[in-house]
């Protein structure tokens, strides 16, 4: 497994991980120290911001499923995918993220953005 893809899915099993070590781990290994993280919500640098970033996710969604729901398009160290959060099997939430990794794959930005682009241009 390329060592971008294990960072993509440590990142997302963080999502997933209700135990503080596990987590840490997770995040050491997948996020380099000063990762940039921004979406509609949250503006944050480092891996401690990122920690207590999904704290507060989980505990405004309890019990939620974070997944990927595409293949990754990579080119140039550049990630692109879609994910969705889940609660009791109900879509939540679809999203995209742009991921940005070093040469080692690991993780030092990522940009996401909640739902769906509307895929119909309108000239109006």
């Amino acid at each position: 497994m390329a060592a971008y893809l294990k960072s993509l899915a440590d990142m997302m099993a963080v999502w997933n991980s209700t135990d503080a070590a596990e987590q840490r781990s997770l995040v050491e290994s997948a996020l380099e120290h000063n990762v940039h993280f921004a979406d509609p919500n949250h503006n944050i640098v480092g891996r401690e911001a990122f920690l207590k970033m999904v704290a507060q996710v989980q505990s405004q969604i309890p019990g939620a499923v974070y997944a990927r729901a595409s293949e990754i398009g990579m080119q140039n160290n550049f990630c692109r995918y879609h994910w969705t959060i889940h609660l009791n099997r109900k879509l939540v939430m679809p999203g995209f993220d742009m991921t940005e990794v070093n040469d080692a794959g690991k993780i030092v930005r990522v940009i996401g953005f909640f739902g769906e682009l509307d895929r119909s241009l309108s000239n109006a």
